[in-house]
């Protein structure tokens, strides 16, 4: 079986994303001294990025993108948004968990800031891949190196981390509006996704019904779902009239991480920015002609 290996500014661009994380996990593993969950998930996002690049990397250099069991024209741009997404949610969250708080300059807090550099690096450098991957005008492509494509993965990624600050501490069973709510980020999320693996697993001819209508209806409707999230949340956790605490409490200050009250703000936010996402989706979705291939 010949070996290809064609230089690119694409190659490097993941060889380099590849180096980078592979430093990340393997000076955190060496010397940051991780204690609790956290860093394992950061472990997870470092190594599963690398882990996922390399494959890539060897398919595309022994030339088996037509034997490979997905959609070759969207699988490494959407494994590439991904990786891109973790490696940033690690990079916030390693210094946010093992940096705040410490001083010194001991082998474990330089190997610390090691992995948090280099997680940085990764991300640039995954950000910079979906950059060149990406459909220019009037260029035929798959439906994920497409800007809706790409906010797909924005949305179900942003979901999952809903999903993290909801469930820990359980937020969502305060009353039926915020149920709701859950129930708007489980839709969303399980409809994205399902949109993911049918245009990876080149299944999108299987529907009884347009692709391209049914993107735009879900897209209107998971804007008016958000819409309501959006408003709902903070609502009954932020107002004191619906059970609500509007101020911040003062052990939040001295807390790892972020405390309870903390996550129901982030939970607001994020659930604003996903609104904005499936708006800017729908706007795409509206006007987009792409090729299904």
């Amino acid at each position: 079986m010949p070996v290809v290996l064609r230089s690119s500014p694409l190659l490097w661009t993941r060889v380099a994303a590849m180096v980078f994380a592979c430093v990340a996990f393997s000076v955190a593993l060496y010397g940051a001294n991780l204690t609790h969950g956290t860093g394992d998930w950061c472990i997870f996002c470092w190594s599963f990025s690398f882990v996922g690049t390399l494959l890539i990397i060897l398919v595309e250099m022994f030339g088996l993108q037509t034997r490979a069991p997905v959609s070759w024209k969207n699988f490494p741009i959407t494994f590439a948004c991904y990786a891109s997404l973790l490696c940033l949610s690690a990079s916030i969250i390693f210094p946010l968990y093992f940096l705040k708080g410490y001083s010194g300059r001991d082998e474990m807090i330089n190997c610390r800031i090691v992995s948090t550099v280099f997680s940085c690096l990764a991300t640039i450098a995954y950000l910079s891949e979906v950059s060149l991957s990406k459909a220019r005008p009037g260029e035929v492509a798959g439906y994920m190196a497409t800007a809706p494509g790409l906010l797909k993965v924005c949305e179900t990624f942003v979901a999952c981390i809903i999903f993290v600050f909801i469930s820990e501490p359980v937020s969502y069973d305060q009353n039926a509006a915020t149920q709701w709510c859950l129930a708007v980020y489980c839709i969303c999320f399980i409809l994205s996704a399902a949109i993911i693996v049918m245009c990876v697993g080149e299944c999108t001819g299987c529907l009884p019904f347009s692709f391209a209508r049914f993107l735009s209806t879900y897209a209107l409707l998971a804007v008016g779902l958000y819409l309501s999230a959006t408003i709902i949340w903070p609502i009954y956790k932020f107002d004191n009239k619906h059970g609500g605490q509007s101020h911040r409490p003062n052990h939040c200050g001295s807390s790892i991480g972020l405390c309870p009250w903390d996550k129901l703000l982030a939970i607001s936010v994020l659930s604003a920015l996903n609104f904005i996402l499936y708006l800017a989706d729908l706007i795409y979705s509206a006007r987009l002609v792409f090729v299904t291939v």
